[in-house]
Parts: structure tokens; C-alpha cells; sequence
């Protein structure tokens, strides 16, 4: 999270302030070239469609199992009223200015989830930590309940928690409302700093209580119930889910909203019309809904669609990595600060694409040495531009 994540988030905040405020696909076009920008594109787009559709799925299945008490199952119509009210706020989100609204209580939503996280890692300080297992290096790589390797996929399941290209799209957003440059620590390095912290928390949280015996195939939602009443009793447990629920909620809204002004600048939609944001809006949810009901209705629906998200969301941060190592060489800073990251982190995605049953299925010794033979290619192609490139680069002034 140090090294990649806040890094990340950080950098890509920074530059955009420095481009005119720019974008992250205007950023992708300038230092990686137009036809990584046109591939970009289609990434970018597929993960914010993910990203919405995880965002309804998880808070959506918290408000049926832990605030109406019922089974968030497929065959429960229940289930399916709830998403579709999550869908139907996200459509009147684009209609009215609900997000202005939303964004004066956002700090309370937030400070719950960060105060539930300190009450989850002081319980695991003081009487949880009995219930954890000491790692050990030897261990690390060879204790997996299904015998699956450390790398790549300990950093695919964990996947925001420590580095999330979803956070480029928003945080070169929040650029354009940085007043100066010296808030830029706070604002999206020490941010990340502190998701990573939460993310720890509540893995830590979920940790302890499947060494107290918790069944391992517990699902990830009903988990955040089980810890936040083991942690924080039921009081401060409710508070926890609400923090938990509302979070993804307003997430998700971003990530539709983020799609439709990408997809409408790209084909020069105008979106000063509500007729024209709804329909185009609508256009996402239906291949949205199309996918939340094949995740629903699949009893390994939601550990597909996740493993999916957070390929997706990696690989997405490859870009950005790319950009950032581009721009520091350029301007003549340590860009390996940004470069072994990116390389890693392509490794990580492609070696994990090229294995998993949802990608290539090839055996892991293939799809390690294709992954190093790509790693490669990033880093040729990243020393190209910032060399070759760079006086076209310098040139092309955002604004």
C-alpha cells in the first residue's frame, strides 16, 4: 500500500494537477500514445462497469442479510427489490443532484467505517491476536487450502486494499478542486494510507474468527456482519454496516457516472440533456443487471465476478504506473519509484490471466515465463517513450 497504492494515488492526482487538471485518458493518451489510449479505453470502461456492479452486489446483499434479516439468496425476491432500488438511486443520481446531497454526510458515513476499523484492530491487539497463526516465510507460499501460490494471487484477492486503478479515474477528478499543491499529501497519498490500514483491519477482523472455527466458506459479506459483531458488539456493529453499506453505494454511483462522461466524451455525446444522461445511463445498467444475475444465480457467481473486478482493477494501475514512470524520467526523478511497481503489478495481472480458469487456464510455469516475457515488453516500451518520445510529449500542453 506504501510502496504501490499511495504512490499511485498520489502521482496520478499530482500530474493531472500539472496537466490542466486533465483526466486520466488524457494523460494515457499523452504519455503512452494513442493506440494504448484507444486499448485504455476499453479496460477502463469494462472495470467501471465492474466496479458497479460489485457495488451493488455487496451492500445490496448487507442491507438483506444484516439489516432485514433475511437470506440474500437468488431464490429471495427480497434480494432482487434491494438491488433494484440501488439501480433506480443510481438512475435518479444523473437526474438530480443527489451526490451534492449525499456529499455533506459522506464524512459521517466515513468516519464510522474508520472508527469500526480502530475498534476492530484494538480487539485484535487485545485478545484477538491468540486466534492468529504466526506466518513464516516457507509458509507463506505453501499453506493455500487449495494449493494456489502466494504470487500472483494474494495481491488479486487483496487487489484495492493495497493498489486500485479504479482511484486514477477519481482522483484526477479531485485534482480539479485541490487548491494547491501542498494538500496533495493528504488528499491522496495519506487517503490510500489510511484504506490500506482499514482493509488490514478488517482482513485481520475476518482472520481471527476463522481461527476461532468460523467456517473458511463463509461467505465475504455475511463475514462483515460476523466481525462487526464479534469486534463492536451489536450497537457498534450497526453502525459498521451502515458505514460498509453506504460507501460501495455512492462508490458505484461514481463509477456509472465515470463511465457515461467517458463513453459520451469519447463519442461526443452531449450530456447537458437529462433525457440524454438517463438513456445513456440506463445503456450501462442493463449489461450491469445482466451481470449482477449471472453472479447472483451462479453459487460461485460472486467469487468469479470479484476475481474479474480486481484483475481488472490491477491491471487498470499498470497504466497509470506507466504514465508516472514516463513523467518522472522526463522530468528527471527517480521513476523507479513508480516502474517496479508497474512491472510487478503487470507480472501479477497477466500471470494471473494467463493461469486462471476464467482466463487462459494455462499451468502456472507458462503463464510465469509469459508474464516475465511481458514485464519486459512494459519496460522497453516505458523507456522508449520517456526517451524517444519525450520532446512530442513535452509539447503536448493540456489544458
Amino acid at each position: 500500500c506504501v510502496l504501490a497504492g499511495s504512490m499511485h494515488d498520489y502521482f496520478s492526482g499530482m500530474i493531472s494537477m500539472r496537466n490542466g487538471g486533465a483526466q486520466m485518458p488524457k494523460l494515457i493518451k499523452k504519455f503512452l500514445g494513442g493506440k494504448v489510449f484507444g486499448f485504455y479505453n476499453v479496460v477502463i470502461w469494462i472495470l467501471m462497469l465492474l466496479v458497479g456492479v460489485v457495488f451493488v452486489y455487496t451492500p445490496g446483499d448487507l442491507i438483506v442479510a444484516e439489516l432485514l434479516k433475511q437470506e440474500a439468496v437468488a431464490a429471495n425476491p427480497t434480494t432482487w427489490i434491494v438491488y433494484a432500488g440501488i439501480f433506480l438511486y443510481y438512475i435518479v443520481a444523473t437526474i438530480f443532484p443527489i451526490d451534492t446531497i449525499i456529499g455533506r454526510i459522506y464524512p459521517v458515513f466515513g468516519a464510522f467505517l474508520i472508527i469500526s476499523a480502530v475498534g476492530i484492530f484494538f480487539g485484535i491487539l487485545f485478545g484477538g491476536g491468540a486466534y492468529l497463526q504466526n506466518l513464516s516465510f516457507a509458509g507463506m507460499f505453501s499453506q493455500h487450502p487449495k494449493g494456489l501460490p502466494f504470487i500472483p494471487v494474494f495481491f488479486i484477492t487483496v487487489a484495492c486494499g493495497i493498489l486500485s486503478g479504479f482511484h486514477a479515474t477519481q482522483n484526477t477528478l479531485i485534482a480539479r478542486t485541490v487548491s494547491s499543491e501542498k494538500e496533495g499529501k493528504m488528499t491522496f497519498y495519506n487517503m490510500m494510507l489510511v484504506e490500506g490500514f482499514i482493509a488490514m483491519c478488517w482482513a485481520g477482523g475476518a482472520m481471527v474468527l476463522f481461527g476461532k472455527g468460523t467456517d473458511m466458506a463463509t461467505g465475504a459479506t455475511l463475514m462483515v456482519g460476523l466481525v462487526s459483531r464479534d469486534f463492536l458488539g451489536n450497537i457498534g456493529a450497526i453502525f459498521a454496516i451502515i458505514g460498509v453499506i453506504v460507501l460501495p453505494i455512492t462508490s458505484g454511483d461514481t463509477a456509472f457516472r465515470g463511465l457515461r462522461l467517458m463513453v459520451a466524451e469519447q463519442f461526443n455525446i452531449d450530456q447537458t440533456s437529462t433525457q440524454k444522461r438517463v438513456s445513456l445511463s440506463i445503456a450501462f445498467f442493463i449489461p450491469a443487471a445482466v451481470i449482477l444475475y449471472i453472479a447472483k444465480t451462479n453459487p460461485a457467481g460472486f467469487s468469479i465476478l470479484w476475481r474479474y473486478f480486481a484483475f481488472t482493477n490491477q491491471f487498470v494501475a499498470t497504466f497509470a504506473l506507466a504514465t508516472i514512470s514516463i513523467y518522472l524520467y522526463i522530468n528527471g526523478k527517480n521513476y523507479l519509484v513508480s516502474l517496479i511497481p508497474g512491472t510487478f503489478y503487470f507480472f501479477v495481472t497477466l500471470s494471473f490471466i494467463f493461469n486462471a480458469q476464467i482466463g487462459f487456464n494455462l499451468p502456472w510455469s507458462i503463464a510465469y515465463i509469459l508474464g516475465a516475457l511481458c514485464c519486459v515488453g512494459y519496460v522497453w516500451f516505458v523507456r522508449q517513450r520517456a526517451t524517444v518520445q519525450k520532446d512530442q510529449i513535452v509539447q503536448n500542453v493540456l489544458s
